[in-house]
């Protein structure tokens, strides 16, 4: 049986991989190594959570004495490293939090896989999953390649991106197997409501404001979370040791016509009045070191691997708004904090 490793399971892409490996793979012993911070929520995988190959162990990445013990206990053949901290604006009123989750964390499962494996590295895998945010921000042309130069411009990208050379470092100093992907804007279900897609599907709903900043003319590529996390599943079996793979939706959208679709479907979903809720757009100030565009160009881990997007953007925000109208209970536990209370009473001694 293979063991892996899988960090950050317990949030919005973690859980979704997590989901996928359990079920695909019942040889696989599938560790979930989540410290459940805010955005970390076990309910996100209650469909699995009582599988055989499946185990849960609340842990920080920070930690390095921890993360050697667990290393040592389980004995992993693989590593998935999601967990980080995500979110740009939090990065800009908080820089030091990232630097210990994405930097040092990420340098304390890198030594902890060393340690575990030395010198017997046939068949291990150390896979670390990151952004298009580290290559920068894009003019009106052109695509993000796997040779693209790095050039963050957030507290997060550079996290980010320091992580991102780490574990090429290690693989070419120490001779760690690795690989690294790097995405575009993911949506779907499970995703905490701070990003763009929950926060406005939750607003317009509650008929709340919908800030948007500047002019709205920033653009994203968006990729379907399950297609992210096949993605994953096709570099983590068939990638190339030492490698970087692109991953990418093909689904340009400035934020103010992606914004106005959303209420557009909303609006026919909810029986309201067309561009009812495009009223509630409201513009604020831009954010400081706003990236106008990120594109990726996937065509390598189209042309090497075989993996192509499932679902256009249309048809997958449609699922992703009718998943949110349906959960409810999801939804009001995580706006009310009461899923993080219960555990920080279950695991608050551990």
């Amino acid at each position: 049986m293979k063991t892996i490793i899988i960090t950050g399971g317990a949030g919005f892409i973690g859980s979704h991989l997590i989901r996928l490996f359990v079920n695909k793979y019942p040889d696989y012993k599938i560790i979930n190594l989540d410290k459940l911070t805010y955005a970390g929520n076990l309910a996100n995988l209650k469909d699995v959570e009582k599988m055989p190959n499946y185990e849960f162990v609340k842990a920080d990445i920070v930690d390095a004495d921890h993360m050697f013990e667990i290393f040592d206990k389980y004995q992993p053949d693989g590593v998935i490293h999601l967990a980080a901290e995500s979110h740009v604006d939090r990065s800009i009123a908080n820089p030091n939090e990232f630097i210990f989750t994405n930097i040092v964390g990420t340098t304390n499962l890198l030594n902890a896989a060393r340690k575990t494996w030395g010198d017997k590295l046939d068949d291990k895998l150390f896979y670390h999953v990151s952004t298009d945010e580290v290559y920068g921000s894009l003019g009106e042309t052109g695509f993000f390649v796997e040779t693209t130069a790095y050039d963050p411009r957030s507290p997060y990208s550079a996290s980010k991106a320091s992580s991102d050379h780490l574990v090429r470092a290690y693989g070419h100093t120490f001779g760690l197997p690795s690989v690294i992907s790097n995405c575009s804007n993911n949506y779907g279900s499970y995703q905490f409501p701070e990003k763009l897609l929950p926060l406005f599907i939750n607003n317009i709903r509650n008929k709340k404001a919908l800030p948007v900043y500047g002019k709205g003319e920033n653009i994203r590529d968006w990729l379907w979370v399950e297609d992210h996390a096949r993605a994953i599943d096709v570099i983590y079996h068939q990638g190339k040791v030492g490698d970087t793979y692109n991953i990418g939706g093909h689904n340009e959208w400035t934020n103010i016509d992606l914004i106005k679709l959303m209420c557009k479907i909303m609006d026919s979903k909810l029986n309201r009045k067309e561009g009812e809720s495009e009223q509630l757009i409201t513009y604020v100030k831009d954010r400081a070191g706003h990236d106008m565009r990120y594109a990726i160009d996937s065509s390598k881990l189209q042309d090497e691997l075989g993996w192509t997007p499932s679902l256009q953007f249309e048809e997958g925000l449609e699922k992703t708004i009718d998943w949110y109208l349906e959960s409810d209970e999801w939804m009001n536990e995580v706006t009310s904090g009461d899923y993080q209370k219960y555990y920080d009473e279950m695991y608050k001694n551990r």
